[in-house]
């Protein structure tokens, strides 16, 4: 490489003096290892002259070849710089939810921002898919719900989500603000197969079961926007979580479940094995996002419960009446 490098010096300079200066070394240096190019190639690159060189036919070709060569080299060393750097790249990405709005389109948005050129692959799937595909190395990192302790693989909780009734809008329960699992439990309820279904199912038939009803649940293998819409057609009700009600779908009206408790929780699945720089970039956002999220939340709270304390209070000449 260093005789290559000479050799395309002293081709731009024509002068052996001039291309080593350029170089920083001695123009008995370029000499000697452009000299023994040439014995190794069994061919004259340049022609010696009083006041410089001249390329041959031969040295002007394999200089051109030489020169892009070169390019290459450079441009494979930059690429793979830029990939373990997390800069360049791609990432592939399994969910079972909504990508359109919540934690995770903000996520996704902001390491956009942050990494243009890391392309980011989406595949949706059950679970227990998206799972077999993270321990095959077919997905970098997948966004769960309802899911600790996978084995032979890396979890982390990031957010959560109340979960809320679709219904309707001509259905009779329709007009109430809020409702309760014992105003749902007799209801037909539609459940995807794929996406985040089953833990969907698991929970309804729970919560039906706990009112002393059989469950009425009709599994269809579609996607999410198709089973709103029917939804919508009055087939029957469904379970969300609250990302997905902020997607307006005609016919449709979401409600939130005042006995409901227990929340939607997400977290990130990957392979111990990734070294991946672009997932360690992600995982890092994703992490940061979540503590703010965590900050903002308990601000909340606090402010809050200091409402609380202080509502039906007044004072008069700074003394509590």
């Amino acid at each position: 490489m260093r005789a290559l490098t000479h050799t395309l010096a002293v081709a731009e300079h024509l002068n052996f003096r001039h291309a080593a200066n350029a170089l920083g070394v001695t123009q008995s240096s370029v000499s000697a290892r452009i000299k023994a190019l040439e014995e190794t190639l069994g061919i004259v690159l340049f022609e010696r002259r009083h006041r410089g060189v001249r390329l041959t036919e031969a040295g002007r070709r394999f200089v051109a070849e030489v020169s892009a060569g070169i390019e290459q080299i450079d441009h494979a060393v930059r690429t793979a710089g830029a990939i373990s750097d997390g800069t360049v790249g791609r990432l592939t990405i399994g969910l079972n939810g909504s990508i359109a709005t919540g934690f995770l389109a903000d996520l996704r948005q902001r390491y956009r921002a942050a990494h243009p050129a890391i392309e980011q692959s989406i595949i949706e799937g059950p679970s227990s898919h998206t799972l077999s595909m993270i321990r095959d190395g077919k997905l970098d990192v997948a966004f769960i719900i309802n899911v600790s302790n996978v084995p032979d693989c890396h979890s982390r909780h990031l957010w959560s989500e109340a979960l809320v009734i679709a219904l309707p809008a001509a259905h009779p329960i329709a007009t109430l603000e809020s409702l309760a699992w014992a105003d749902l439990a007799t209801e037909n309820f539609l459940v995807r197969q794929g996406g985040a279904g089953p833990q969907i199912l698991e929970h309804i038939v729970r919560r039906v079961v706990e009112h002393g009803r059989s469950p009425r649940l009709h599994r269809r293998d579609v996607g999410r926007d198709t089973l709103m819409h029917m939804v919508a057609a009055g087939e029957g009700i469904t379970l969300t979580h609250e990302a997905g009600s902020h997607m307006p779908f005609p016919g449709i009206v979401f409600r939130p479940i005042d006995d409901e408790k227990e929340h939607a929780r997400f977290s990130a699945v990957w392979s111990p094995q990734n070294r991946s720089p672009a997932l360690r970039n992600l995982l890092d956002l994703a992490t940061h996002m979540s503590r703010m999220d965590g900050l903002t939340m308990q601000a909340q709270t606090m402010a809050s419960s200091f409402s609380a304390t202080t509502s039906g209070k007044r004072t008069t000449g700074g003394v509590r009446l």
